[in-house]
């Protein structure tokens, strides 16, 4: 962790009184924030906790409602993030903001101020180059976005900001989606330009170990309010993670021990195509039993959105063979496959495992709609459904007003809840979790993994699949690195080392071979 003297005196970015308000809701209220000349300054809450506005507000997305802001000791008033960036903000989005078919340099240079102009691409590749080189990034400045891995596309974002003249630069849950070393070689970027002057601002949910090692100072918000302000020195997980959920949060689940009991998923050289036709999952073979959870540990766009979708029915394999309790389904419909006990939790909790305009009783009907007590003779018992979501909704402290209540209304968190109650209330044979905990926070995180682990205990099979190495490690009964659509290893948890695990993630060979 970074030491307090490394830090200079000048205070760059200062909110004073920030409150901002929308119908129903106070999403900020009274927010002090300021961070200084050569710091990393957290900002640390959980889903809801109002960081996601406060960002907004300091990158001039959003105007508060009442309070100042301050750059270099001068009120500014940022009316569109123009004005911020001109004063010298920056900032990196969580989901990507680039265009595809571009290059690199072309991304880097669309929407700067002299982009208008007739622009000297030499200087600028130089330029470019040169300030690559200052903070260790590699890109190929010629190379198309497509082409690029999640960590490479947020090197340009973050170099985009720089060039442009950043001085303080927001960063939107800078690693949710890196693998481990593109995560140490962000983390070693950080620090370079910290040590340069800069100023960085992290907005973070849950990835604490990284709130330790590189911040300076944190700031945590619950329920729109500042609740803490600290220096890092001294702090732990745990006491992050109270200080922002308010109570003691078990930080890494202990490995529940169950009998391994007979075969119910076998996997026989299963390969899938993507949407773009390009073979993206590659003759896979693996068996999961009952009580058992396998997981696939590995960077988005490597094969497991295909895997997963093919083993739920919502996409055709190319070849192989999907045994259920020895019984051949690779060609059954979603419906079937639900009907036989498998269920799915995917990645996507808006586009796929829920309808948004739809309240919590419809979208929890959607996997109960063919038992006649739910739907009698065709139709929708909306009494039987509405005790149904209203006793789920309190076995999985979903927070909401009410069943009525339309999905979209519900924080990731708590619609992440809605959709493990409705699949795992069925008690189903082969559970399916894409990605369960992504960007959840600390508090919510726990929830879900604590009842992934009683559906083990229930002796179901779980097949999951994470972005997040802890996760896979702790959960996990076997890894499985998965890169460019294969298996790097399937390697027992008493074998998984993190590194190893790791580097394969990457694409690089195991150190030996564990099966």
């Amino acid at each position: 962790m970074p030491t307090e003297n490394q830090t200079k005196e000048k205070t760059v970015l200062e909110a004073r009184g920030i409150t901002k308000r929308f119908p129903g809701c106070c999403a900020n209220e009274q927010i002090n924030f300021a961070i200084k000349q050569g710091e990393v300054h957290a900002i640390l809450g959980e889903n809801g906790a109002g960081k996601t506005t406060l960002m907004n507000i300091l990158f001039g997305l959003y105007q508060p409602d009442e309070g100042e802001l301050f750059f270099n000791g001068e009120k500014v008033d940022f009316k569109s993030p123009l004005d911020a960036i001109e004063k010298g903000i920056g900032m990196v989005h969580q989901k990507r903001k680039l265009v595809q078919a571009h290059s690199v340099i072309e991304n880097i240079m669309l929407g700067h101020p002299d982009s208008g102009k007739i622009l000297n691409f030499k200087r600028v590749k130089k330029e470019v180059s040169e300030l690559c080189e200052q903070y260790g990034f590699k890109l190929d400045l010629d190379a198309k976005v497509w082409q690029l891995s999640e960590g490479q596309k947020q090197s340009v974002e973050i170099i985009k900001a720089l060039y442009r003249g950043a001085k303080v630069l927001i960063l939107d849950e800078p690693t949710s989606a890196l693998s481990p070393p593109e995560t140490r070689n962000l983390l070693d970027s950080i620090m370079s330009m910290v040590e340069s002057g800069l100023a960085v601002v992290p907005f973070i949910t849950h990835k604490l170990p990284i709130v330790l090692e590189i911040s300076h100072h944190v700031t945590v918000l619950r329920n729109g309010r500042v609740t803490a302000k600290f220096a890092t020195a001294g702090a732990t997980e745990k006491s992050l993670a109270k200080s922002m959920v308010g109570r003691e949060v078990i930080i890494k689940l202990d490995k529940v021990e169950v009998e391994r009991g007979k075969p119910v998923l076998e996997v026989n050289n299963l390969s899938a195509y993507n949407e773009k036709d390009h073979l993206a999952l590659s003759g896979v073979s693996f068996t999961i039993h009952e009580g058992e959870i396998f997981g696939i540990a590995g960077v988005s766009g490597n094969g497991q959105e295909e895997l997963a979708d093919v083993l739920a029915g919502l996409r055709k394999a190319a070849s192989g063979t999907i045994l259920l309790d020895g019984n051949d389904i690779t060609h059954d419909s979603t419906l079937e496959r639900w009907r036989k006990g498998v269920g799915y939790v995917p990645a996507e909790r808006n586009e796929v495992g829920t309808i948004c305009d739809y309240s919590l009783i419809e979208n929890v009907a959607m996997n109960y709609y063919f038992e006649e007590e739910y739907v009698p003779r065709g139709i929708i018992n909306y009494k039987s459904l509405r005790q149904l979501t209203e006793s789920l909704i309190a076995e999985y402290n979903v927070a909401t007003p009410g069943p009525d209540v339309k999905a979209k209304a519900l924080s990731g968190g708590n619609l992440q809840k809605l959709i493990l109650a409705r699949v795992l209330s069925k008690k189903p044979r082969l559970i399916i979790v894409n990605l369960p905990t992504q960007g959840l926070d600390v508090g919510a995180i726990e929830f879900v993994q604590n009842k992934l682990l009683q559906a083990k205990k229930d002796k179901a099979a779980i097949l999951l699949i994470s972005g997040e190495i802890e996760e896979a490690l702790s959960l996990s009964d076997w890894v499985a690195p998965i890169y460019e659509g294969k298996f790097m290893d399937i390697i027992p948890w008493t074998d998984a080392e993190r590194d190893n695990v790791g580097a394969m993630m990457a694409g690089m060979k195991p150190k030996v071979e564990s099966l």
